[in-house]
């Protein structure tokens, strides 16, 4: 990663090609009110950006923690629909800009000098913190943002209609492909992966054995497996097997609990709100064997909070952020297990998390250590754009998979020259 500092980069390029932006407007999404407030007893103001959570209780907890902070006023914009992404990119680029803003681990924020460097408040403490988390958050031996929450994402499944349709669990992704035929009736579709097909786009490569890119950063996920993975998706939209148009999306348990689907992709964070609608019915299992030689994958994803390195007062942001996610424990842990179920970034506080330890919870805390992967912050957006466009033409399409893929290998490519040379 040495190759971070070898160009001098230009903030704006950087996020309208990572985003595929053409200009920078205002946030009119969002409305004109733009959070920010004169400050309260200090006198200063911050603004920090979170997506809209779906869990009940998420927004006020959030701005609960924020009226706790001494050091300024802090406004909190909770940004709805589902283009949070190309929302807060956009916002970057003006003078409503936030101070701090939750995101994921993407090198393009690095390289364009958007991110502040936060290993000083990390360091201290980094032996607490999950080292996968660290080393997704880790570029050129700095630490570009602190981790809030891990999302560990796999397949649910209601027991009682894997049973009466004489289905077990699915050990292979051919397995999963004939499960989802023999489950779906014509109320019923065996599986949901998200409405747009694209939400298992991370363990579908792992899976195959594959990964998105290499060690030095080269295109990994064309194979022959991960073509034939995407073959098998075909196959199953064809045949109508794929849940599809769903009211709400796959990060909703509504799928799953109204019985439109017997087997849903989802997140460890809609556990309790299943568990509560379906009780002992409910069963988990992570992304199965798609070929020879390869492993079952979860894809540990989740949120962390970045400071803006473009802001009006980076150090007391920084001040902010260390205040909250690394000194305010207690506030960590209601964000972490009070609003669904996440698993604490925090080693102390996911050691103390009774919640997670028996039952349900806890195999889902077993796949996310035992099959568990990260974020690879080379990965960027643009990249991950690329290769959803792919699955899309293939499925929904019918594109041939290999000439989906190279359609993608030619955008990710363009992305990587940028990034690397």
């Amino acid at each position: 990663m040495s190759a971070l500092s070898s160009n001098n980069w230009d903030r704006r390029n950087v996020l309208r090609a990572a985003m595929g932006l053409a200009a920078a407007g205002g946030l009119a999404a969002c409305g004109g009110n733009t959070g920010r407030s004169e400050g309260g007893a200090s006198g200063k103001a911050l603004t920090q950006y979170f997506h809209a959570y779906g869990e009940a209780g998420t927004q006020e907890a959030i701005k609960r923690y924020a009226k706790d902070f001494d050091g300024a006023s802090v406004a909190t914009q909770w940004i709805t629909g589902s283009n949070f992404e190309s929302k807060l990119f956009s916002a970057l680029l003006t003078k409503n800009a936030p101070d701090v803003f939750e995101f994921h681990p993407q090198l393009q924020l690095i390289r364009s000098g958007q991110v502040a460097d936060l290993s000083d408040l990390v360091n201290p403490v980094k032996d607490d913190f999950n080292p996968a988390d660290l080393k997704s958050h880790t570029v050129d031996g700095k630490i570009w943002g602190v981790r809030m929450i891990d999302d560990p994402q796999f397949f649910y499944y209601r027991k009682s209609m894997l049973e009466k349709a004489k289905v077990d669990v699915p050990q292979t992704l051919d397995e999963l492909v004939e499960a989802a035929a023999k489950l779906t009736t014509d109320k019923v579709k065996g599986l949901f992966i998200g409405n747009d097909i694209v939400q298992t786009q991370y363990p579908l490569v792992w899976s195959s054995g594959a990964d998105q890119l290499t060690a030095d950063n080269q295109i990994a996920y064309h194979t022959d497996a991960v073509a034939e993975t995407l073959s098998k998706y075909r196959t199953m939209f064809k045949a109508g097997h794929l849940l599809t148009g769903a009211p709400a999306d796959s990060w909703d348990p509504s799928a799953l609990i109204q019985g439109l689907c017997a087997i849903q992709w989802c997140g460890m964070w809609a556990m309790p709100a299943m568990q509560k609608a379906l009780g002992d019915d409910l069963g988990v299992f992570p992304y199965p064997v798609a070929a020879d030689g390869a492993k079952p994958s979860v894809f540990n994803g989740g949120w962390s909070m970045f400071v803006n390195a473009k802001g009006k007062d980076v150090d007391l942001a920084k001040e902010y952020v260390k205040w909250l996610w690394i000194d305010q424990k207690e506030h960590q842990e209601d964000w972490a297990l009070s609003y669904g179920f996440h698993v604490p970034p925090r080693k102390s506080i996911a050691e103390s998390a009774d919640k997670l330890k028996s039952g349900l919870p806890a195999e889902g805390v077993k796949f996310f250590n035992e099959y568990g992967r990260f974020e690879n912050p080379s990965w960027t957006q643009a990249m991950i754009d690329a290769f959803e466009e792919a699955i899309a033409d293939v499925v929904r399409k019918g594109v041939e998979p290999q000439k989906a893929l190279d359609t993608a290998d030619a955008k990710v490519n363009r992305e990587l020259k940028k990034l690397f040379g």
